[in-house]
């Protein structure tokens, strides 16, 4: 009898210590110890195959804890499942917002661009047009330096034309005094 009471306090203490740790999330310390206890159960309940009632609690208390284990290890899995979800959504979700700001980067880059080739294209037409009025300018620049040439020509003759003139009106003055002698 003496041998039955210290076997079932051991098997209390076995459950006050299992009760301390939390079910769902078991540790390899935790695991290793529940083995350990299977054994001690297993080994007892082969100790005493004369006492029926006390290897069908042993059995049912073995089973009980693998039952136990199997609810934390599903338990365990399906919050595992739960986590996965939660980061897959959040994942997703975080995709999502870099998307759509790749998208918005995109279509900032491409109004940059043909901004960008509009001023190109501005800035071509003020040099061409730059360019064609340099054109023009040279051109309208050598047709005033050919007008000024020429009419410095025509000063010229202008010059000559009024020396001329002056000498005719001097020769004239002196055929008319030399008329007027004449005459007299």
């Amino acid at each position: 009898m003496s041998s039955l009471y210290t076997r079932s306090k051991e098997y209390t203490r076995s459950r006050k210590a299992q009760s301390d740790s939390p079910p769902s999330s078991p540790s390899p310390i935790a695991k290793t110890l529940r083995h350990e206890r299977l054994s001690r159960l297993e080994a007892a309940t082969n100790l005493s195959s004369s006492d029926s009632s006390y290897s069908d609690r042993a059995s049912s208390r073995a089973s009980a804890y693998t039952r136990r284990e199997n609810l934390s290890s599903k338990a365990e899995e399906e919050s595992l499942n739960r986590d996965y979800k939660k980061l897959y959504e959040s994942a997703l979700s975080e995709n999502q917002k870099l998307k759509s700001k790749l998208r918005e980067a995109q279509l900032e880059l491409a109004d940059i661009k043909s901004k960008l080739e509009k001023a190109t294209q501005q800035k071509q037409e003020k040099t061409s047009d730059r360019s064609s009025m340099l054109e023009m300018e040279k051109r309208e620049k050598r047709a005033l330096e050919r007008k000024l040439s020429e009419m410095e020509e025509e000063m010229k003759i202008l010059t000559e034309l009024k020396s001329d003139n002056q000498r005719l009106k001097d020769e004239n003055g002196a055929l008319i005094r030399v008329i007027s002698k004449l005459s007299k």
